[in-house]
């Protein structure tokens, strides 16, 4: 049976194409290299705010998204004039608990 209720679920782990972005609430609280499995302690993305997402169209225009970002759809980090768009989400993940006692 699938949960209908508002979503509690505070952690997210937003999989792209090389990295993971690891979120808490509205922040990014780690990031891991896919490839060589590990976390990056220096990533623009740390401590930054989630702003939302970009879906880029086929036509070239951008169209943005200031919810929770989803499958496709870039994620956009407000970074104080050093903004980071990602490549494609390609999944978004709920971590283990024990990944998220390391935050």
């Amino acid at each position: 049976m699938r949960y209908v209720g508002k979503e509690r679920r505070i952690h997210k782990v937003f999989v792209t194409r090389n990295t993971e972005y690891h979120v808490r609430g509205e922040t990014c609280v780690a990031v891991k290299d896919r490839r060589s499995g590990q976390w990056l302690r220096a990533h623009l993305a740390l401590a930054q705010k989630l702003a939302g997402g970009l879906r880029f169209q086929l036509g070239g225009g951008i169209v943005p998204n200031t919810g929770i970002p989803e499958i496709g759809e870039s994620l956009y980090f407000a970074a104080g004039g050093k903004d980071l768009v990602t490549s494609a989400i390609l999944t978004v993940d709920r971590p283990p608990k024990d990944i998220v006692a390391q935050y």
